[in-house]
């Protein structure tokens, strides 16, 4: 594995008031240098408070976040050279042509104006919004505009670039082009950082992530890895008429070659099994004689591994 480039050892932020509460609690992190790493987790877990504080924007109660070796909390300037940084809400500057916002971005991080107007040309073309240069931000997309954004936010070559929520908001088909455009980025040695409540995005992305809840890590791996975990490559949900016997049927269903495991659901049981031919019709005559009133078949996906791990939906 390649060395950390974010380094996060004993991470807490406490907000303390009328009712403390403890935002981040305890987190240790370590980012590869070259990946799309994602934090995935329901609103309010402590997602954007972790990229808050790495970016220099929050003060950490204890613990400590180091990008590129560089402390954020003793040396916030020096960090602040390596970050790029694209926050939940639209930060484009309103008063600026989109050519403007990326080239006072560049001329902000030292750039000469030769070299600044360079990058603005290659980063305009690079994220396909030459052809609107000179239209200022509220005349954008939604897609439109966040594509600036990440464009601004690599305009100085950050090593690390951090995306909070990058596709709240976004319709599919801008939604699809951010993503190709957070991809892009692999080639120019950037590291991205993104927190996301969306599986399919930390599924699609993401070379390795990490499920946060309550602002603890939960798990840590490959998406690929965190679905296999789950112990069976289909899932059947059996939804019963009654209860009767469920303890027998449970039993009876863990006979069955390639099944797994059984677990008790709310209104049946849940059917966890490797693909095997024959195995679904097993399953269905069996659960008949019990009173089988409805089935569904999905896939393990990191929603099935958050729930697993909190007994809860991960949009809640």
């Amino acid at each position: 594995m390649s060395e950390s480039i974010v380094e996060i050892l004993g991470l807490r932020k406490v907000y303390n008031g009328k009712n403390s509460v403890t935002a981040v609690d305890g987190i240790d992190l370590h980012v590869p240098a070259g990946l799309i790493y994602g934090l995935l987790g329901p609103n309010g877990a402590g997602k954007t408070t972790t990229i808050s504080i790495a970016t220099t924007r929050a003060i950490p109660t204890a613990g400590s976040v180091k990008i590129a070796g560089v402390d954020v909390v003793a040396h916030p300037a020096l960090a602040r050279r390596s970050i790029g940084v694209v926050p939940q809400f639209n930060t484009l500057d309103r008063s600026c042509t989109v050519a403007e916002n990326i080239y006072f971005h560049c001329r902000y991080f030292g750039l000469t104006k030769t070299e600044a107007t360079a990058r603005t040309a290659q980063l305009l073309d690079q994220f396909r919004l030459s052809d609107r240069a000179a239209a200022y931000p509220q005349a954008l997309s939604g897609g439109l505009a966040q594509r600036l954004q990440i464009a601004r936010a690599i305009a100085h070559r950050p090593r690390v670039l951090f995306l909070d929520e990058p596709s709240a908001g976004l319709d599919p088909q801008s939604r699809i082009a951010m993503w190709e455009a957070v991809q892009g980025l692999r080639g120019e040695g950037i590291t991205v950082v993104l927190t996301t409540h969306y599986m399919e995005e930390a599924d699609e992305l993401c070379d390795r992530l990490a499920i946060i809840d309550h602002g603890k890590i939960l798990i840590e791996d490959t998406p690929a890895a965190l679905k296999a975990s789950i112990g069976g490559d289909k899932i059947y949900d059996l939804r019963m008429r009654g209860v009767r016997d469920s303890g027998i049927l449970k039993r009876n269903l863990q006979t069955i070659e390639g099944v797994t495991r059984v677990e008790v659901i709310d209104g049946g049981l849940r059917v966890l099994a490797r693909a095997k031919d024959g195995l679904l019709a097993k399953v269905v005559t069996m659960a008949n004689e019990f009173g089988l009133r409805d089935l569904t078949t999905t896939e393990p996906s990191l929603e099935t591994v958050f729930i697993r791990l909190t007994g809860r939906d991960l949009r809640e």
